[in-house]
């Protein structure tokens, strides 16, 4: 039953994504920079955060490992190099879903994390943890929308997946 309800968030989170970047692409460069009391400091800056987790996770499903950038590291400082990544990147996440199967996610995964510490974890809290992750800093964004002069996006997912 994970399957299918993992591909369900991998569509989600194309989704959203691409009606969260296309209210940010209404901001000027400055606002999306401008620091905000968030954790990764600017919309542009969770923007990348996101995908830098992305990154990060998908490389530890397939059994590599990443160097590290740092969780806070701005992959890309032009938000158009950023928009396309997202897009490329969420491709990446629809592809990954649809090749879930029940032997990879009852295995578990041995990774290091940003800290050095190795931990083994269960593939399908990891993979409910990848989509609760985007979810969660999406959610800073659109709270740090509410502080602009453009109105954040609906995110709720029974109305984003709606056809």
């Amino acid at each position: 039953m994970l399957i299918p309800h993992f591909q369900m968030l991998a569509r989600y989170n194309t989704l959203a994504n691409s009606r969260l970047y296309e209210v940010c692409a209404r901001l000027s460069d400055a606002e999306r920079k401008r620091v905000r009391p968030a954790f990764f400091k600017s919309i542009h800056g969770t923007l990348n955060h996101i995908m830098v987790g992305d990154r990060i996770w998908l490389t530890r499903f397939e059994r590599r490992e990443i160097p590290s950038t740092g969780l806070d590291a701005i992959l890309y400082e032009d938000f158009d190099e950023l928009r396309a990544a997202r897009t490329s990147e969420d491709e990446r996440i629809e592809s990954f879903a649809s090749g879930l199967n029940e032997g990879f996610l009852g295995g578990s995964i041995q990774y290091r994390n940003n800290q050095g510490k190795i931990y083994t974890d269960p593939v399908d809290l990891l993979v409910a943890h990848f989509f609760n992750h985007q979810t969660h800093h999406r959610g800073q964004i659109h709270d740090m929308l509410t502080q602009t002069e453009i109105a954040p996006p609906v995110l709720d997912m029974h109305r984003v997946i709606r056809p």
